[in-house]
């Protein structure tokens, strides 16, 4: 679990790493606003531990604000250190991740799961504010990604689009680039997301299941066709709860091991 410390350091860098794309900003977080332009630039292709570590400095140097970083990977993560590369460049096993971004950008840095970062945002400014219960977030790109809460605590690392769906991993059958890659129309896609949502509903029986991922800002392309008995709901922060849910993760911000 993951207690949150008292802190109130207001503004602090966030960077989220993806597949396609590294982007970072500065972020509020007492409202859990952008202070700052967000830059992004296109991930390289192999995107090795330090051909990304080297695309992060560019971020933080384009961004111009000093102080601790948050980063999200696509993988798990345990003391800094990458547990899992079913979503990224197999040269990150084992690596020490935020030993390699202290290094690369001289800065304290803390890293985090993608989808972790992205359900604590949503949890503190989003979707799932005030919420209690059981809460699931399911990010919807090139994979799966997911962030578990019990009363409002993390469970991290839960990676629910590994569960297995369809002779193989969820992701590889309802991710949203399933979508683009199969040009299905989006009731198809959301019938296969349905029957992804319903595994895990009949997992964990959540109170509230959250949709997030660039994919959820056209919620009222496939929501409507999702029959769930858990209330299910977009994401509020969209694209933006990666950078912000990594600041809340940084050293000097509001989320502590």
């Amino acid at each position: 679990m993951v207690q949150e410390s008292l802190d109130r350091a207001a503004h602090v860098l966030g960077v989220d790493i993806g597949g396609t794309g590294i982007k970072g900003a500065p972020v509020d977080l007492e409202s859990g606003g952008l202070t700052g332009e967000r830059v992004r630039i296109p991930t390289p292709q192999p995107a090795t531990p330090g051909a990304v570590a080297d695309v992060v400095v560019q971020v933080l140097s384009q961004i111009g604000v000093p102080g601790p970083v948050g980063l999200t990977l696509p993988a798990v993560i345990r003391g800094g250190r990458v547990q899992t590369t079913a979503n990224i460049d197999p040269a990150w096993m084992e690596t020490d991740a935020a030993q390699l971004f202290a290094q690369a950008t001289g800065r304290d840095v803390r890293v985090v799961n993608d989808a972790d970062a992205a359900g604590i945002a949503e949890m503190r400014f989003g979707a799932g504010k005030g919420r209690k219960g059981v809460v699931v977030m399911v990010t919807l790109g090139t994979g799966i990604g997911s962030a578990v809460f019990s009363d409002g605590l993390l469970v991290p690392n839960s990676e629910l689009g590994h569960l297995p769906l369809h002779h193989g991993d969820a992701e590889d059958w309802a991710a949203e680039s399933v979508r683009e890659h199969d040009d299905l129309s989006w009731r198809k896609w959301a019938h296969r997301l349905d029957t992804y949502l319903a595994l895990v509903q009949r997992l964990l029986w959540p109170d509230l299941i959250i949709i997030g991922g660039g994919v959820s800002k056209k919620a009222d392309k496939f929501l409507p066709y999702i029959e769930l008995r858990t209330e299910t709901v977009p994401a509020q922060l969209l694209n933006d709860a990666g950078i912000v849910g990594a600041a809340l993760f940084a050293p000097a911000g509001k989320v502590q091991p």
